[in-house]
């Protein structure tokens, strides 16, 4: 065997799954001047989010009767405020075609009714080619899977997520550092970077820390950062945070 053909058989990549947190920006109305002053005023708040923060912009609320968006301008101010746009979700078929100018990936509407409207309008495009078999179902994974508990400090740019479950870290979490559980969060050390617990939607769950010094703390999307936790009595104290409606309590402990 050649020299080559032992370097093509030597694979330089590899495919994993990965769970990123990645901010949604949720346009109501076709109004990019209003939009880029209301953008404006949050960055304002929290300066340090807003830098190269992944995004996907969601189009679902708009009306099927509503004017064209201007895509290239919406991506062009998302751009300018700090935001970089990695996909559309969208239902009308005029935003669907935008994003195929601009080479957006367009991912299902978020609602029920909205896929069944994407549904529907794939049905009247005509078939490019046949659907490819379908692959063999995989074993349902248990809803619940057993508590995940980090001994170790976590240091900046190391991500930890608890599928199923809770995390609970017994030391310290740097800056640059990101928990994320689809259950609860503990952290019985300081905490300085990123909190995010039930990032599929579980609006019971909630983040225990010893020391409230965050970057970021979400709960089922709803978040905080470090300039607003900053303004709160319980900085830098033993906090529980939990969610009610829209709005993230912090309680002392």
């Amino acid at each position: 065997m050649s020299q080559v053909d032992l370097l093509d058989n030597d694979s330089v990549f590899q495919l994993k799954g990965n769970m990123l947190a990645v901010t949604v920006l949720e346009l109501s109305r076709n109004d990019l001047s209003r939009l880029d002053r209301q953008l404006a005023q949050k960055v304002a708040q929290a300066p340090n989010f807003f830098h190269d923060t992944p995004l996907i912009l969601s189009l679902d609320k708009l009306e099927e009767d509503d004017e064209a968006l201007d895509l290239g301008a919406l991506l062009d101010l998302c751009r300018r405020h700090g935001l970089r746009t990695l996909a559309l979700r969208a239902r009308r078929p005029l935003d669907i075609r935008a994003a195929n100018d601009f080479d957006l990936p367009v991912l299902p509407p978020a609602s029920g009714a909205g896929r069944e409207r994407a549904l529907e309008l794939r049905e009247r495009e005509p078939a490019k080619a046949a659907d490819p078999a379908p692959e063999p179902e995989k074993p349902a994974e248990p809803a619940v899977n057993p508590t995940k508990v980090i001994t170790a400090p976590v240091r900046g740019g190391m991500q930890l997520y608890a599928p199923g479950g809770d995390l609970v870290v017994l030391s310290s979490v740097s800056p640059g550092a990101e928990l994320l559980a689809d259950g609860n969060i503990h952290v019985y050390g300081p905490m300085r970077g990123r909190a995010l617990a039930g990032v599929k939607g579980d609006t019971k769950a909630r983040i225990f820390c010893q020391q409230l010094t965050a970057e970021l703390v979400s709960i089922a999307g709803q978040y905080k950062v470090a300039e607003d936790l900053r303004r709160h009595p319980q900085w830098g104290n033993p906090v529980q945070i939990s969610l009610s409606g829209d709005v993230l309590n912090i309680t002392r402990l």
